[in-house]
């Protein structure tokens, strides 16, 4: 069965000069804030759409990664991933940067980083990024 998730943004005005909110209309879990000003400068109190794509990318890739390790016979006790998408104005999204620290007894380094790796190239999310560079950064506790 097919799912289907839903946002919706509302803006008002220019770029430069505008701005908009976006709901998640699915889970209804909250209404954000978007400007340009944070997209292209930062910001910590306005989210961007590379903040929303790696919000994705931490939570698909730490789901791909917990089903492989169970899929192994080594689940993980924990997974702490942050994932950083790289914005630049004029030429955009370049890279999502995944920095994973792992708790997952009785698997060996070298099984972990293949593992991590894997996941990180079967995550859907991954795939849907295809067009920029996806590094990973892993750490095993």
């Amino acid at each position: 069965m097919a799912v289907t998730s839903e946002a919706t943004t509302v803006w008002e005005g220019s770029l430069s000069e505008g701005s908009g909110t976006v709901a998640l209309d699915t889970s209804r879990v909250g209404t954000f804030n978007i400007d340009w000003k944070a997209r292209s400068e930062g910001s910590d109190s306005t989210t961007t759409p590379e903040e929303l794509i790696a919000a994705a990318h931490a939570s698909c890739f730490s789901m791909a990664l917990s089903h492989a390790l169970t899929q192994n016979g080594t689940p993980p006790e924990r997974l702490q991933t942050t994932a950083s998408v790289t914005f630049q104005p004029g030429v955009g999204i370049s890279g999502s940067h995944l920095n994973l620290n792992a708790t997952v007894p009785g698997l060996s380094e070298e099984d972990f980083q293949r593992i991590a790796a894997e996941a990180k190239a079967g995550c859907p999310v991954s795939a849907a990024l295809a067009g920029i560079d996806i590094t990973l950064e892993a750490t095993l506790a």
